[in-house]
């Protein structure tokens, strides 16, 4: 939403401090973003397509997990497995699942696994405080990873609270969620949280033609959050976070003795000290996640001979500076990833497991600007990856935004990103009888965007206007009998899209609008990129009456393709579009306690988002919060 002209100099001041004191946003009348260029500035002066979700519209809108509240926003095609817990693909802009870096607390996630995709389970709703979403290549800020979008949570909060949460739903759904956060000295914040969710599901794939398909695919998963800061003097401050993750889930295998149960396990552990002096702030950041991921026979139980594991580790540390300079601010900064992935497990018709072992380092330095000069905002960025399989990289972005008129304002930008093949694409899998090819070339994007905003009476509006091309983009075939494959690159795809966003009041009612249209074709025979819809619309209304706060979304997604040809499939398959309602409404029975109520697809529309995958249908969920 665009605001009253506001200068980045009198920002910038406020904004250094709170970077270098909390590490995350905070709210005022104009919201400040972390995301955009690693360091904060408000909202309003952030050149790329930017969408921030707060708390309390999570709580508003009654998201269960990360993938509802990704669903909501422009830009976004989710492909999902069924119902809550399932795994899902998130497409941004048409790039492809991998391509969108997740961050928590601005620290990259790992993934586990051989296609590269985060698993958006992993991060249990109750623990989110807010997401900044940034479309777009963002590689010249974060390196790989950053084509098509970059996704902060952030799970810090700085105001005191504590909270309880409990609640039921269809399919046996339960959810139980407590947090605390608290300054238990003037210069010591304790903050602790947990969560548990609970669903028996539903049978997923009901026309399979596999007797061990017939059932229930539930989820659970439980989790624990504790971080302590202390303010040491004046100028340096320090913290420790740990987090664990537990998860358990049913799937179909599509074979009749194949795989059908997976469990997760994930402990995470932040550290870092922060140095604050006038218009100077950095900051030395240092974490470690383990990962583990079985998959297994259920009928068999986790350690028998036809499981397998991913067991990866992933060591990230950095170093960041922020200056203010004139009107704008300077970041500049080291980042270090080491990764390691042990993938175990048994090969299609052999009687003993096979082991792979994979390691990779990657060092990377950044330098970003901004800089307002009167009505014009310009930025900057650039980058350089130096990576052990493919050395060095360079990546740049620039961006330029002129306020022609009051509250109007015209912005341009072009950015460049790539993304690094996993380790398990380049150099195979055994377990899955994926071949090695030491010739997969990193992905290489080039992307322009324009955009056109402002405040025409109550309507707050964007739009925006971008063309990405990928080279070497990276596909996957196998042989439908041997199940043998491998990937490769395709020579080129091209993203197109225009994107229109709108805002406004009408009395009691709040009108938020997402207008979508985006061609995504590969370039060598100009076939459709599958699980991408052409036309997407959102419109969700809000209005608060007797105390009742209400919220209704509607969704619309066009026809688009599953999956895309190759030597192995000679057709694609069509899936077709629909639309979806949901409602939520919120109740304050006293100043502490408040009830909610959802139902999801309201009027029970039958879809899929994967081919032969159902659905849940219509579902409704009741919950209840009470605040100290």
């Amino acid at each position: 939403m665009l605001t009253t002209k506001n200068t980045l100099l009198a920002f910038s001041a406020t904004a250094i401090s709170l970077w270098a004191q909390n590490g995350f946003a905070q709210d005022s009348d104009n919201q400040l973003v972390v995301t955009a260029n690693r360091f904060a500035q408000p909202v309003s002066t952030v050149l790329a397509s930017t969408t921030v979700v707060t708390k309390q519209e999570i709580d508003l809108w009654q998201s269960k997990n990360l993938v509802e509240v990704m669903r909501r926003l422009p830009g976004v095609n989710i492909a999902q497995n069924g119902g809550i817990g399932q795994s899902a693909s998130m497409y941004i802009r048409g790039s492809e699942a991998r391509h969108t870096l997740v961050l928590i607390d601005g620290i990259p996630m790992a993934k586990p696994g051989i296609t590269g995709n985060p698993d958006f389970n992993q991060i249990p709703i109750s623990l989110i405080q807010r997401i900044e979403f940034i479309r777009g290549p963002r590689s010249a800020v974060y390196g790989a990873d950053a084509i098509g979008g970059v996704i902060n949570v952030i799970t810090q909060n700085s105001e005191n609270a504590a909270s309880i949460t409990a609640g039921l739903g269809s399919n046996h759904y339960q959810e139980y969620s407590g947090s605390l956060n608290q300054n238990v000295t003037d210069k010591t914040r304790v903050t602790v949280a947990g969560s548990y969710q609970d669903t028996r599901g539903y049978n997923i794939q009901p026309d399979t033609a596999y007797a061990t398909d017939r059932d229930r695919d539930g989820w659970s998963n439980k989790s624990f959050w504790a971080g302590v800061e202390h303010q040491f003097n004046q100028n340096f401050s320090g913290f420790f976070r740990g987090y664990g993750y537990g998860a358990g889930s049913d799937y179909d295998a599509g074979a009749p003795t194949g795989q059908d149960e997976q469990q997760i396990y994930n402990h995470s552990y932040d550290t870092g000290l922060r140095f604050n002096l006038g218009d100077y702030s950095s900051q030395l950041i240092a974490s470690y996640q383990k990962y583990k991921v079985w998959n297994y026979v259920s009928s068999e139980g986790r350690y028998g001979n036809n499981n397998s594991l991913d067991d990866m580790e992933q060591r990230n540390l950095q170093w960041g500076n922020s200056l203010r300079v004139g009107q704008g601010m300077v970041s500049a900064g080291l980042d270090w990833q080491q990764q390691k992935l042990t993938s175990k497990g048994l090969p299609f018709g052999a009687a003993e497991q096979v082991s792979d072992d994979y390691k990779q380092d990657n060092t990377g330095a950044y330098l970003t600007a901004q800089q307002q000069l009167g009505t014009v905002t310009l930025e900057g960025s650039v980058r350089g990856d130096d990576n052990q399989d493919f050395g060095t990289h360079g990546t740049w972005q620039a961006a330029a935004g002129w306020e022609f008129v009051p509250d109007y304002k015209v912005t341009l930008s072009y950015g460049t990103g790539f993304q690094a093949p996993t380790l398990a694409q380049l150099y195979g899998q055994t377990r899955y009888d994926i071949a090695s090819n030491r010739n997969l070339k990193p992905e290489e994007s080039k992307q322009w965007e324009a955009g056109l905003e402002g405040l025409t009476g109550p309507l707050s509006w964007r739009l925006a206007a971008y063309r990405n091309q990928i080279d070497n983009l990276i596909d996957y075939a196998s042989d439908p009998v041997t199940f043998a494959g491998g990937y490769y690159n395709i020579k080129a795809a091209t993203l197109k899209g225009v994107e229109w966003t709108g805002e406004f009041d009408t009395g009691l009612f709040h009108h938020q609008i997402t207008l979508e249209y985006l061609d995504a074709r590969r370039d060598s025979d100009d076939e459709v990129l599958g699980r991408r819809a052409k036309q997407q619309a959102k419109y969700q209304i809000g209005f608060n009456v007797y105390d009742f706060d209400v919220d209704a979304i509607y969704q619309y997604v066009g026809k688009r393709f599953d999956n895309n040809t190759s030597e192995f499939t000679s057709e694609q398959r069509r899936l077709p579009g629909y639309s979806t309602v949901d409602l939520a409404v919120s109740y304050p029975v006293t100043s502490h306690l408040t009830v909610r109520g959802r139902i999801a697809n309201l009027f029970d529309k039958d879809y899929e988002t994967a081919y032969g995958y159902e659905t849940p249908g219509r579902e409704y969920y009741l919950s209840g919060s009470y605040n100290f």
